[in-house]
């Protein structure tokens, strides 16, 4: 039997913020010696290093907070009101980060040569717009963009149970077939695009988790978020397995970061943070987005230009940079996201007189997206 729900999870917010500032943390404090910069040791204590690099794992946590926010959302809607309730929620606060970011770089080159090239051209530029630079084979404005190719294939995949019509049965039977093929699907043929064999478990086990929220436990649900639980491991071991920042890295304590993710989306859908009613956490998701976009190209430059000429600690560079992106995307937010995120969505909902949606289904300010404190894993993110 199909539970009520609660009209916004601020927990959704704040883990969201969460995973973007681990992201934040790894690339900022960590990734020097992966750009071939300096030795890493020259930045941050040992101490420091041994905790940040498991920050990657941030990205795999958004993809589970996608699949539940994307099952969520994408529940009752049609294929019209699914695009244009991602399309709003994803295009308009990264079309500003892209912007900001390729400016950055323009206008504010690092000193001494420290090797951050901005050789993009204009059509580079115009081509990440559209979030399809990495199919194109066109370079990144940031790196992190990555990410949202493989959130644009999850939606598509998504987007063809919505058209059919989302119900219990077709997501339990979406989960095991894509969690099967994951297992038998090498990374290197081109049928691998689609499944996404590497972070799939994570997609699965998200859609799993709403499930459990809508409906309740099930002995179905219970053996789909087990098996989407020990790809997951797998999958994290020959993530922090391949890390090679110059320093060991043990794997079991990124097999405890996954384990307690399941362990916190799962409180979630199960009611545990119901009660919470903190508003700030609506901003932390607000700006968690954003705040991903934003952060490592204009991070790199601040703090490498900082440390050039102050000379201050490395951490205390670090933790001034996020405090500072932080400000700027709840500015994009604010200024961006609020307006046009709706704008658009309205665009796209009613862009036909003949498909005019009603409320509630994409065509209004509010639609079922917005009742859960906003966007999905990285749209934040998602």
């Amino acid at each position: 039997m199909e539970r009520p729900t609660t009209t916004r999870l601020l927990a959704l917010d704040g883990l969201r913020l969460l995973c973007a500032l681990a992201v934040a943390g790894y690339h900022l404090g960590l990734a020097w010696s992966i750009d071939n910069v300096r030795a890493t040791a020259a930045f941050m204590p040992a101490e420091a290093r041994a905790v940040l690099i498991y920050g990657f794992l941030g990205v795999e946590v958004f993809f589970m907070i996608s699949g539940f926010v994307i099952c969520m959302s994408g529940w009752g809607q049609n294929l019209r009101g699914f695009v244009a309730s991602r399309a709003g929620r994803l295009f308009p606060a990264f079309w500003a980060c892209v912007l900001i970011t390729a400016a950055v770089m323009t206008v504010f080159p690092l000193t001494s040569g420290v090797p951050l090239a901005h050789d993009l051209t204009g059509a580079d530029i115009a081509v990440n717009l559209t979030m399809l630079a990495g199919p194109l084979n066109v370079p990144y404005v940031d790196t992190v963009y990555w990410t949202l190719w493989y959130e644009l294939r999850f939606y598509t995949v998504f987007g063809v149970l919505v058209l059919a019509g989302v119900t219990r049965l077709r997501v339990l039977v979406l989960g095991f077939g894509w969690l099967a093929a994951s297992l038998v699907v090498p990374p290197d043929v081109p049928l691998a695009e689609l499944v996404m064999p590497q972070f799939a478990p994570y997609f699965v086990a998200g859609m799993t988790i709403y499930l459990i929220r809508r409906y309740g436990p099930g002995v179905a649900l219970w053996i789909l978020l087990g098996a989407a639980y020990l790809v997951s491991l797998v999958r994290v071991a020959e993530r922090v397995g391949a890390a090679n920042p110059g320093f060991p890295v043990p794997v079991w304590p990124g097999l405890l970061i996954i384990t307690l993710a399941f362990a916190a989306l799962l409180a979630i859908a199960l009611g545990a943070t119901d009660r919470w009613s903190w508003r700030w956490l609506a901003v932390a998701g607000a700006v968690s987005y954003p705040f991903y976009l934003l952060h490592p190209r204009i991070g790199f430059t601040m703090i490498r230009n900082a440390w050039e000429r102050t000379g201050l600690p490395m951490p205390v560079l670090v933790v001034i940079a996020i405090a500072v992106l932080l400000v700027v995307a709840w500015l994009v937010h604010r200024l961006v996201e609020r307006p046009a995120g709706p704008a658009l969505r309205r665009l796209i909902a009613t862009a036909s007189p003949r498909n005019v949606l009603p409320r509630g289904e994409g065509g209004s300010a509010r639609g079922p997206l917005d009742q859960v404190g906003g966007r999905a894993g990285l749209g934040g993110h998602r």
